[in-house]
């Protein structure tokens, strides 16, 4: 059976963490989830009070890139503490339990938490054949996700297999391959992209622990906070795309120099996610910075838009303001299919304003 939770901190305490480093592990959970500092003391008192909900992980058609990518997020939230923080009771990726003690383990959360536990899902459910293509303890994918969600505080969709099918319900999709959100009565927050960024998977966990509800989502059920803007407006590389500069090809000089990738079929434009903001590995990078255009895999039916290395049709793009509610990818794609006068001719500007500026630089140095 399983029993009640205790608090965060008491958890934190009981691993020998002092008070001190109970408040840095606040800030930064109140960091990654995006909670202004004045609310600062709100997260403290959550973390302080409330216990730890219990959390069902499931895995259907998958390849656990989401788990894989969770556990290795850099700050303490999951690189110390993370299995206390959230009390996860079942996964079949980490548990220790096998077989019949392994389901004991959901069932009793199930029985003895209702309303009260969190479902995290990854992967994508088959529904063709009556879901035979992934079944578990005999059980279809599709029954135990109606099972467990039944009585679930939260649901969250890992991973764009959970969110909306991916590469499982490509074209043909022969085992009928499909979101979550398609299979249940209830609201579903959405976190896709193969996989999601780490920080922003614990710092979706965090909003709804200190919260107690789901965060504010977009139009496709994902959390504002993290998929409001476009991968496109927040590159650093979006200064060269404005002035025309672009990769032709992989080897050339100007993808040396670091150049728009918008030519090499980079989908930035149209994908919202947070990649040049939060970036990967502490940090570090995110594939643009690493020297490969964006795929949109956070995009619903990123797997069928055409080859990755295919350029998108030349448009101006919106405003940084923009955001997935008031345009939406299907919107990009329409306004990708023309070019307007005035992207054109700003672009001619731009171009011949860099070379004035290069010609005269050059003879201010005295070189002919």
């Amino acid at each position: 059976m399983v029993k009640a939770k205790s608090s965060i901190w008491s958890a934190m305490k009981s691993k020998g963490y002092s008070r001190r480093d109970f408040l840095k592990f606040c800030t930064t959970a109140a960091v990654i989830a995006g909670i202004e500092t004045s609310s600062l003391g709100q997260v403290v008192k959550s973390l302080e009070q409330k216990a730890r909900p219990p959390v069902i992980w499931l895995h259907f058609q998958e390849c656990t890139c989401c788990s894989e990518s969770f556990i290795r997020s850099s700050h303490p939230i999951v690189a110390d503490v993370i299995l206390d923080l959230i009390s996860l009771e079942y996964t079949e990726t980490l548990q220790a339990a096998a077989g019949h003690q392994a389901e004991k383990s959901m069932h009793d959360v199930i029985e003895n938490f209702p309303g009260e536990y969190i479902l995290l899902v990854e992967g994508s459910v088959p529904t063709a054949d009556d879901g035979i293509y992934c079944t578990i303890g005999g059980k279809s994918a599709k029954q135990i996700l109606l099972d467990v969600s039944e009585k679930a505080a939260a649901v969250i969709a890992w991973g764009s297999c959970a969110s909306n099918g991916c590469v499982q319900s490509a074209s043909p999709n022969p085992t009928g391959a499909t979101p979550i959100s398609n299979l249940i009565n209830k609201p579903v927050i959405n976190v896709p992209g193969c996989p999601p960024i780490a920080d922003v998977m614990t710092g979706i966990v965090t909003s709804i622990l200190v919260y107690g509800k789901s965060p504010e989502l977009d139009n496709q059920g994902r959390p504002k906070a993290f998929y409001s803007r476009r991968v496109h407006d927040t590159c650093y590389r979006r200064a060269y795309y404005d002035a025309g500069l672009f990769v032709e090809t992989w080897d050339d000089d100007a993808a040396r120099k670091g150049y728009c990738l918008y030519k090499m079929g980079c989908r930035g434009p149209l994908t919202y996610n947070a990649c040049a903001v939060t970036r990967w590995n502490e940090g570090v990078s995110y594939p643009i910075q690493s020297g490969h255009g964006c795929i949109g895999c956070s995009e619903n039916g990123f797997w069928d838009n055409g080859p990755f290395y295919k350029r998108l049709p030349s448009f101006p793009g919106f405003g940084i303001e923009s955001t997935a509610d008031s345009i939406g990818i299907a919107t990009g794609a329409v306004a990708a299919v023309g070019v307007t006068a005035h992207a054109i001719s700003t672009n001619i500007r731009k171009r011949k304003l860099i070379k004035e500026n290069m010609e005269e630089s050059v003879k201010e140095g005295g070189v002919e």
